[in-house]
């Protein structure tokens, strides 16, 4: 695990995770401007949460695990700086879903 997340958890069911990089060269070898770069929608989870709690006290495991590919929404998240790298903060219900290997 990196020196950043040693210092970072996430609490309850928050997962961090890292976008992809945008396409800037397409399959044919044509440059993208950085305004055609879609937004990436692509993840891979860097760190989870224990998960949230229940009515009854009990926690409620998170969905994803540390390594995962995930989709993520095109809008929401939080931004966090770590070691001058950006990652974003979501809800385990938020994450659209996860790619499978």
């Amino acid at each position: 695990m990196a020196k950043a997340f040693q210092k970072f958890l996430p609490m309850f069911d928050r997962v961090l995770v890292e976008r992809l990089a945008a396409e800037t060269v397409t399959k044919g070898g044509i440059m993208l401007p950085e305004k055609s770069q879609g937004k990436v929608l692509q993840a891979t989870v860097v760190a989870v949460g224990p998960g949230a709690t229940n009515k009854s006290g009990e926690a409620t495991p998170v969905c994803v695990k540390v390594g995962e590919k995930v989709l993520l929404p095109e809008y929401g998240g939080t931004k966090v700086v770590l070691d001058d790298k950006d990652y974003y903060l979501f809800r385990d219900g938020d994450i659209l879903g996860k790619y499978l290997d």
